[in-house]
């Protein structure tokens, strides 16, 4: 009998957010992740539950409730300037650029657009605003040893993608 997730299985998993009204891939990795289940919290408690007593090849989704992660989408942290005023190493779509606030907080924006008139940039998170699904394939599931049940997951690794899943 194949195994099945449960408490303290090292699990590894690949995932995706896919954009559900385009069906583009917003999120992928290039490597699997790997996490202690029941142990860490490197997956929020809604993924954790649908994932308990999967198997390896099984295949979840879970909608990403974005506006509870992120808010409304904020038109106002969308800015259009003069090509001109724009140095040209922040002419790349999909750049970050970090600014501070006058209290010194840092903020990310993101060049979304430009041509050879204007650079467009946009402060929201960029799932913000869009129905999303996180898929998950579950690639391995085994006894986790002490060490790695201690760690919450694989001995080296710090997995955190907590931004995008809770």
């Amino acid at each position: 009998m194949s195994e099945t997730i449960e408490n303290e299985k090292f699990v590894e998993l690949n995932y995706k957010v896919v954009d559900v009204k385009t069906d583009d891939i917003l999120v992928t990795i290039d490597y699997p992740l790997g996490y202690v289940h029941g142990v860490n919290d490197v997956l929020s408690e809604q993924v954790t539950k649908e994932l308990a007593g999967k198997m390896v090849g099984d295949i979840i989704e879970v909608p990403i409730d974005t506006e509870r992660l992120y808010g409304e989408r904020d038109e106002s942290l969308v800015f259009t300037d003069n090509i001109e005023n724009v140095p040209k190493e922040y002419r790349e779509i999909g750049l970050t650029i970090t600014t501070e606030n006058e209290k010194g907080e840092p903020k990310n924006f993101i060049v979304t657009r430009f041509d050879d008139k204007t650079l467009t940039v946009d402060g929201n998170n960029p799932l913000c605003g869009r129905d999303v699904v996180f898929t998950l394939e579950v690639l391995t599931i085994r006894d986790a040893t002490d060490e790695e049940v201690d760690l919450g997951g694989a001995v080296g690794a710090n997995p955190d993608i907590n931004e995008i899943l809770q």
